[in-house]
């Protein structure tokens, strides 16, 4: 590139060169070197676009089943890892996912830590996650916070296999160093007292699907077809300071046009199937099955089949709205 174009580099002559070598050894570097690579022009995320069926995971997910109890593992749980970012545990460059299993009988003990976290409920009915005593029960489609330094732990008194998606800001958290996490003094910590109906950190599927269908009076939008944003009702803010959840419909022959955002997001289907355009590549997918989408990726939804498609999703937004740092190109 030539000199005055963002992030050329100057000609490197051996005199430079040399100079370069005598700057590490005091532990200094040239930015001149480096400019177009840690500030780029626009994001270059490491991050692929990647798609995981449900139905090839969770025979695996059963064996460990098999294979460790709950105790053992303390989550038994298995990382949805990127390829672009092999042995992080990341599926994208600032957020965690995974499948998370529990058993008719099992209970997995009590535990805090820093990162905030979710869960979409996949299949089962009938466990149950606890946050400070409280229980959510769980059902397909649920949407429940933990949220940071909160004590919770989950269990299955059912007769029904249980496997949510884990949505957690560990990369986010772990950019500050910032981790910390311990056990309760119990295995189980008590019931709380207070216990509700919904707890506050519980959003059922069939009244967030409700609002869904409400949308419908609405024009469609020729990019998210319809799409709704979770909110704690006791704040109107998101309901985790660093990760937004959003669920959207695809009205039966939807064909969306294309955007980029700078939120990375994870996505997996919840009814009917579809397709996604990300960047050059095309997935097919159906419930259960979960996908990410890059930084700035372009991305384009489609519905497919006989019906409607229904997908959640969430990603890092609040924090990069709280940095002043999100985007969106839209066509």
């Amino acid at each position: 590139m030539a000199p005055g174009v963002y992030g050329h580099r100057p000609e490197l002559t051996p005199e430079r060169r040399a100079f370069y070598e005598r700057l590490q050894s005091f532990g200094a570097a040239p930015l001149w070197e480096v400019m177009g690579t840690i500030i780029p022009p626009e994001p270059r995320p490491l991050a692929q676009p990647v798609l995981w069926k449900y139905d090839q995971l969770r025979p695996l997910l059963i064996e460990a089943g098999r294979l460790l109890t709950a105790q053992e593992a303390e989550r038994r749980v298995l990382i949805l890892e990127n390829p672009g970012l092999p042995g992080r545990s990341q599926a994208t460059g600032s957020l965690y996912a995974g499948l998370q299993l529990i058993l008719p009988g099992e209970t997995a003990r009590t535990h805090r830590h820093a990162t905030s976290a979710l869960r979409f409920v996949l299949e089962g009915t009938g466990a149950y996650t606890s946050v400070d005593g409280e229980r959510a029960t769980m059902h397909p489609g649920d949407f429940i916070v933990t949220p940071s330094w909160r004590y919770h732990d989950h269990g299955n008194p059912g007769g029904e296999t249980t496997v949510w998606l884990d949505g957690l800001d560990v990369p986010i958290v772990n950019l500050f160093d910032a981790s910390f996490a311990e056990h309760h003094a119990e295995e189980l910590a008590p019931a709380s007292a207070a216990a509700s109906a919904t707890p506050a950190f519980s959003y059922p599927y069939d009244r967030a699907r409700v609002g869904l269908e409400a949308l419908r009076r609405e024009a469609v939008h020729p990019i998210h077809g319809f799409k709704l944003r979770y909110v704690d009702p006791a704040t109107g803010e998101g309901p985790m300071p660093t990760i937004a959840a959003f669920l959207q419909l695809l009205p039966h022959g939807f064909s969306g046009a294309p955007q980029r955002q700078t939120d990375a997001a994870i996505y997996v289907g919840v009814e009917g199937q579809g397709r996604a355009h990300v960047g050059d590549r095309r997935f097919e997918w159906g419930p259960r099955d979960v996908f990410v989408v890059p930084s700035w990726t372009p991305l384009r939804l489609e519905a497919m089949g006989a019906g409607d498609a229904v997908l959640f999703s969430f990603s890092d937004r609040p924090a990069q709205q709280a940095l002043g740092l999100w985007r969106e190109r839209q066509g």
